[in-house]
Parts: structure tokens; sequence; C-alpha cells
């Protein structure tokens, strides 16, 4: 007899995913908002955020890539 979850429970099983990458994006986002405080606007703290874990890297002016 199978459960109603069996198709589900087979797949945590198999592809064990996990929810590590999600938690320690929050700890990181904490982290920053923590370090932010003072910023008087939402947006300033979003940016910061985005800034440090968008991936995005821009080229700062006098600088070489490394």
């Amino acid at each position: 007899m199978r459960s109603a979850h069996y198709d589900a429970i087979l797949h945590a099983i198999v592809e064990e995913p996990s929810n590590g990458l999600i938690e320690s994006t929050n700890t990181k986002t904490r982290l920053i908002i923590r370090r932010g405080f003072g910023f008087r606007t939402a947006d300033a703290v979003i940016a910061l955020v985005m800034l440090c874990l968008g991936g995005n890297r821009p080229v700062l002016p006098r600088r070489q890539l490394a």
C-alpha cells in the first residue's frame, strides 16, 4: 500500500534537496542589514544587499581585475 506522499518522499531520498543555499543567503542578508544600520531609506539597504549578493562585479576606475 503506497502512501499519498510516496513520490515526494522518494524524490527527497534520491535527490537530497537542501535549503542550505537559501539559509546562507538569509544570514548574509541579515548581517548586511545590521551593518547598514543608520541608512535613511529601505532603498539604500536593498541596494547594499544587491551590491553584496547580486553577483555583478562592476569594474572600478583605476582598478585592475583580480
